[in-house]
């Protein structure tokens, strides 16, 4: 039986492996299976999960939107898509996402809210600090960063062309949530584009 191509999704912030955007992927990417897991509040241990993740499935394509693109960006060695990427969570919760929140869609474990306290704005500010060391050339090739030209939330495109170059930037007709368009039209490009690229090494 012939593999399907696997992509691991990396939520956002108070979202879940169950989004929309999960919905929307599974469904234009019907012969590849779909990874999402559920991350924990704590972004070490999200981190350690995704990387846990990554060794076992061994996805083709990892794509992470927003805090999951600050994540995807650590998980070396793996082509990956970062969207519209918050590289500076601890600034980001600060600004009306301290206390009780509630989660965007279901998730596995049944949660529906969690907490946001000065201890986990402190462990972002800890990953902050070193989530760029593991850059190379090597990785500036894995990489390929979506930003939305009417973005209201967040827009790290200029640190993201210094770091991996402009040519690994693309900006698309949109805000900061992917629709259905977007996931189609400019998505499904890229990742099919990787897919591609592996096969063509051999």
């Amino acid at each position: 039986m012939e593999r399907k191509n696997k992509l691991l999704y990396v939520h956002g912030f108070a979202s879940s492996g169950s989004s929309g955007t999960v919905m929307t992927l599974r469904r234009h990417l019907s012969t590849w299976q779909v990874v999402a897991p559920d991350l924990p509040v704590d972004p070490f241990e999200a981190l350690e999960l995704l990387r846990r993740v990554v060794e076992e499935e061994k996805p083709d394509v990892v794509v992470g939107t927003s805090m999951g693109g600050m994540y995807t960006q650590q998980l070396w060695g793996v082509p990956r898509v970062i969207v519209n990427p918050s590289f500076e969570m601890s600034r980001s919760l600060l600004f009306g996402k301290m206390g009780r929140n509630k989660y965007m869609s279901k998730r596995k474990d049944g949660a529906t809210e969690f907490r946001i306290d000065k201890a986990v704005v402190e462990r972002f500010k800890q990953m902050e600090k070193t989530q760029f060391d593991g850059i190379t050339e090597e990785e500036k090739h894995l990489v390929t960063a979506l930003f939305g030209d009417k973005d209201p939330v967040v827009n790290f495109q200029a640190l993201v062309t210094e770091l991996y170059g402009a040519e690994r930037c693309i900006l698309f007709n949109g805000e900061h949530r992917l629709n259905d368009e977007i996931v189609k039209k400019v998505l499904i490009p890229i990742i099919n584009g990787y897919v591609k690229e592996d096969e063509m090494k051999y």
